[in-house]
């Protein structure tokens, strides 16, 4: 990363100045959601060396390569922080059944749900995994998302959820996104184990995590806390390891029920906590007090047809910082779209304009732990940038299967021009 110090002591090499731009810099020292108006973009080595009123530009920034946006909005790069991208198969046949009545607990407990997904995936090689994944991470790149988490969690075997990591890095090098992984083993109890969570945990879980860390293919520890999945105390197990291996962790919490997961991920000073719609006032409080952050994913609420949402008031109250993310997966989030996800959040949660866009920025970065490197526009982060047709920020929550995307810059190069 270019020391933003240093760089203001001499004219930096290879200088792109973006010029008579709107900028939503989603720094937190400014108000909403930091605008600038006409405002420039100094990058260099693929990082933001300034950021500012056009009027404020420094001498030494404005002798490079300027490039005139003609008055359009400038956002970060959008970041997509809870995804189960990879994945075989599909799950169509379960939302059919959901139509004609079935409950979701109740298609798990059949053998649906995350299980029914395990067979297609075990199926796959790293390769096959990463070759479907990409018409999904296409429709997200194609909507300016520059970062996106991916998640392990349907191959439950422990060369499956390699696997299923390999595909996602892959992904890194096969198109021009930032690719942040979870180890998600603890997703479900595969069949051979049913009824033998604790074996499980001890066969596959615990030594499958030692494994992928150690061929550094995890970024995050990550867990399914509900009745149809993993207790308390055997996520705690889970969460034991992944501290001692020194590895970061987030949680599916209180979705379906509440089993206090958002407490218990809190004490572990967990990045976030997912989904929430049972959230209670003592996880509120823990979450905080850790600040740990809540992502919201209301794709999975529209596609359940739940009736019980996330305690977004007493979020807000208690100042617990609030991401937005698709949490594309085969069954429950057939999703690809962030900017739908935001307009989701907006009209089934009550997140304001502002918030959805922190949500799906500044806030989805906290949420991976990556909020030094990206998530806003200021002098030394990643150039990751999003340029939109649009007359206000607004029109990014307010429209539905419309996207204004006029370019993307990713570490400081022009994507798809």
């Amino acid at each position: 990363m270019l020391d933003s110090r240093k760089a203001a002591d001499k004219t930096p090499s290879g200088l792109t100045l973006l010029d008579n731009a709107r900028i939503a810099t989603l720094d937190a020292e400014r108000d909403g959601l930091g605008i600038i108006d006409n405002a420039a973009i100094a990058i260099a080595g693929g990082w933001i060396v300034w950021a500012g009123a056009a009027s404020e530009l420094p001498e030494r920034l404005r002798n490079g390569e300027t490039v005139d946006l003609q008055g359009r909005w400038v956002t970060p790069g959008l970041i997509d922080c809870h995804t189960h991208l990879v994945f075989g198969g599909n799950r169509a046949r379960e939302f059919e059944m959901r139509l004609n009545g079935a409950a979701y607990e109740d298609i798990a407990r059949a053998g649906g749900g995350i299980v029914s997904s395990v067979n297609a995936t075990r199926a796959m090689t790293a390769e096959q995994l990463a070759e479907s994944a990409l018409p999904r991470l296409d429709h997200l790149i194609a909507e300016g998302v520059s970062t996106v988490e991916v998640k392990s969690g349907y191959g439950l075997t422990i060369e499956s959820e390699r696997e299923m990591l390999r595909a996602a890095r892959a992904l890194e090098t096969l198109r021009p996104v930032r690719i942040v992984t979870s180890y998600l083993a603890a997703h479900a109890t595969p069949a051979e184990y049913q009824g033998r969570n604790g074996d499980y945990i001890d066969d596959v879980v615990l030594p499958g995590m030692r494994q992928a860390q150690a061929e550094g293919l995890v970024d995050a520890v990550d867990g399914f806390c509900e009745g149809i999945a993993f207790s308390a105390a055997e996520i705690t197990r889970v969460f034991d390891l992944a501290t001692s291996l020194g590895l970061p962790i987030k949680l599916h919490a209180e979705q379906l029920s509440n089993l206090g997961g958002a407490k218990l991920a809190a004490s572990y000073g967990a990045l976030s906590a997912d989904h929430l719609e049972h959230l209670d006032d003592d996880g509120v409080r823990a979450m905080a007090e850790a600040g740990t952050v809540a992502v919201l994913l209301p794709g999975a609420f529209y596609a359940l047809n739940e009736q019980h949402k996330p305690p977004v008031k007493a979020l807000r109250k208690a100042g617990v910082p609030i991401a937005v993310a698709t949490d594309c997966n085969p069954g429950t989030s057939p999703l690809t779209s962030l900017l739908l996800a935001m307009n989701m959040a907006a009209t089934l949660f009550g997140l304001t304009v502002d918030e959805c866009l922190a949500g799906a920025t500044r806030e989805a970065a906290r949420a991976l732990g990556r909020l030094g490197k990206i998530g806003t526009i200021e002098a030394g982060k990643s150039a990751d940038l999003a340029i939109w047709d649009i007359e206000s920020p607004a029109e990014l929550v307010y429209r539905i299967g419309f996207n204004p995307l006029h370019a993307r810059m990713f570490k400081g190069q022009w994507i798809g021009q």
